[in-house]
């Protein structure tokens, strides 16, 4: 039977025990990595490269034409000079047909730290299903690991909220085994039913609240939205598939 693990945070990924059998990684970021990531995407955006930090960015832009990029980042929250903040609403207005360099505190990092995984799925409430439809097809004797980014060593509200939303729905039509964590991230999604207020209850959801970024916390709680099923693939992401759900 498939296993589910759950990581509470980025800090919690061991590199080198990511090789080790068959682990398919899925990593989290509600506020706002995998979000924007999805979002940019599902807009049109060629791919997304995920950077360690800001100077990695900077790096990746001279394999670009002007115009063929677009270079978005934050550091613990802030924008970053010469970056535009990675808000997918933002975004989603000169993606197009454009390859979205990204550096953030928690999501790109988590990423890159989980790339040594069989397979590296990116995930959030908007592509959930099609996530876990993904995960039914090709997980036989893998173990799936659910890593939340968290925020900078903390737990994350929204990151756990949203793994329990992917894991209800890997479990609607098949058989896993979870470890306790995986089951306590179940149980929470099941007992709130509105993602808004949990995401605007989380720390991070208050600084996008106070900051007029509500449109970015509705879409980041909208679920199902796109069907893409995006993978880390050589340093960048790309959409593997589209599933209908």
């Amino acid at each position: 039977m498939t296993k589910i693990h759950l990581l509470m945070k980025k800090e919690d990924i061991q590199e080198e025990k990511l090789t080790d059998g068959n682990k398919l990684a899925v990593v989290l970021d509600i506020l706002l990595a995998t979000t924007t990531i999805v979002s940019a995407l599902k807009d049109g955006a060629k791919e997304v490269v995920p950077v360690l930090h800001s100077n990695d960015a900077i790096e990746q832009t001279k394999m670009y034409q002007q115009g063929e990029y677009v270079l978005a980042g934050e550091f613990n929250a802030k924008p970053i000079d010469g970056f535009v903040y990675p808000s997918p609403t933002l975004i989603r207005e000169s993606i197009n047909g454009k390859t979205l360099i990204l550096s953030t505190t928690n999501g790109t990092v988590a990423l890159r730290k989980s790339s040594s995984a069989k397979k590296v799925y990116i995930a959030s409430m908007l592509n959930n299903p099609a996530i876990a439809a993904a995960i039914q097809k090709e997980a036989k004797d893998d173990t799936v690991l659910i890593i939340c980014s968290g925020n900078s060593g903390e737990t994350s509200l929204e990151d756990f909220y949203g793994a329990g939303h992917l894991i209800d729905c890997l479990i609607n039509n098949s058989e896993y085994e979870l470890t306790d964590a995986a089951k306590t991230a179940l149980y929470f999604y099941r007992s709130r039913e509105d993602a808004y207020e949990v995401l605007l209850d989380s720390y991070v959801g208050k600084l996008l609240d106070k900051y007029d970024q509500q449109p970015d916390l509705r879409l980041a709680a909208s679920k199902g939205i796109t069907s893409i099923v995006p993978i880390l693939k050589d340093g960048r992401v790309v959409v593997e598939t589209i599933y209908s759900v």
